[in-house]
C-alpha cells in the first residue's frame, strides 16, 4: 500500500457570491508540500468554491492511495459526511422540505470518495499557528480568486504561494488572557477579526465591486466593503508605509 498523501484544499469567493476559485496542495508523508493547483470560477459562492476545491483534490490524486485532507470548511466536510444520507432518505430535500443546494457537486464528490481510503480532517482557518498546507491552499484560492486564471505545478508554477501574514490570526489559545487584540477595540469581537455584518443594503465596496443585500461585509478604511478587501487594504498600507 501507498503512503498516506497529505494535502489541503480550500475555496474563495471574494462577495459570495462573487469572483470565485479553488485550490488545493499535496504534501510527502512528513507533509512537506510537494504540488498545488488552482482554478478560477467566475461568480460562484463560497460553499460551490469549498465544494469544487475538495473535487478537484480527489480527481488529481490516484484513487489507490490513501489520503489526508484537511480543510476548514465546515459546510463542504458535513455536506459529503454527515448530511448527505439524510438528504438522499429525504428525496434531496432539506429539513424545510427546500432543494438541496449544490446537489451536482456533492454528488459527484460522494463518487469520488466511493471505495476510497480518504480522511476528512477540520482545521481551523486563517489562524497564525494554523496547520500550513491549508495556509497555502487558502492563498492560492484567494490569489485564484482576483485573478481569475489557473495556477500550480502543472502549469509551470513550481513556487508555492506564500500565504500573507495579514491573513493569519493571533490563535485565542497563545494570547494573554484578558488582553484584546489590536484593531478590534470597539469590533465587538474577542476572536481577533474584524467585525463582519450582512448587508442591509446594496452597496458598493471601496475596491469599486457592488454587494449585493445580505453579503458578508466589514469596514474597509471609511466604508463597507468585502473582507478579503480589508485584509489586501491592510497588505498595501504596510507595504506604502503608511
Amino acid at each position: 500500500m501507498s503512503d498516506r498523501i497529505i494535502a489541503a484544499c480550500d475555496g474563495s469567493s471574494r462577495g459570495n457570491p462573487g469572483p470565485a476559485a479553488w485550490a488545493w496542495v499535496t504534501a510527502d508523508p512528513q507533509g512537506r508540500p510537494q504540488r498545488w493547483e488552482a482554478g478560477p470560477l467566475g461568480a460562484a459562492t463560497n460553499n460551490v468554491a469549498e465544494l469544487t476545491a475538495l473535487a478537484r483534490l480527489l480527481e488529481a490524486v490516484p484513487a489507490g492511495t490513501p489520503l489526508e485532507v484537511r480543510m476548514d470548511s465546515q459546510y463542504a466536510m458535513k455536506a459529503v459526511t454527515q448530511w448527505l444520507p439524510g438528504w438522499k432518505r429525504k428525496g434531496w430535500k432539506t429539513a424545510s422540505g427546500s432543494p438541496v443546494a449544490n446537489r451536482d457537486l456533492i454528488e459527484h464528490i460522494e463518487d469520488l470518495l466511493a471505495g476510497r481510503d480518504v480522511e476528512l480532517v477540520h482545521v481551523p482557518a486563517h489562524q497564525a499557528d494554523g496547520d500550513p498546507l491549508n495556509a497555502i491552499a487558502d492563498q492560492a484560492a484567494s490569489d485564484a480568486a482576483t485573478a481569475q486564471t489557473p495556477a500550480g505545478t502543472a502549469l509551470g508554477h513550481h513556487e508555492l504561494p506564500v500565504p500573507a501574514p495579514d491573513r493569519a490570526t493571533e490563535s485565542r489559545a497563545k494570547r494573554p488572557a484578558g488582553r484584546r487584540p489590536k484593531g478590534t477595540a470597539g469590533s465587538g469581537r474577542t476572536d481577533g477579526q474584524p467585525r463582519v455584518i450582512s448587508a442591509k443594503f446594496a452597496g458598493r465596496c471601496p475596491c469599486g465591486s457592488s454587494y449585493t443585500a445580505g453579503t458578508k461585509i466589514t469596514k474597509v478604511g471609511t466604508g463597507w466593503g468585502h473582507p478579503d478587501c480589508r485584509t489586501e487594504r491592510a497588505a498595501a498600507d504596510r507595504a506604502s508605509g503608511a
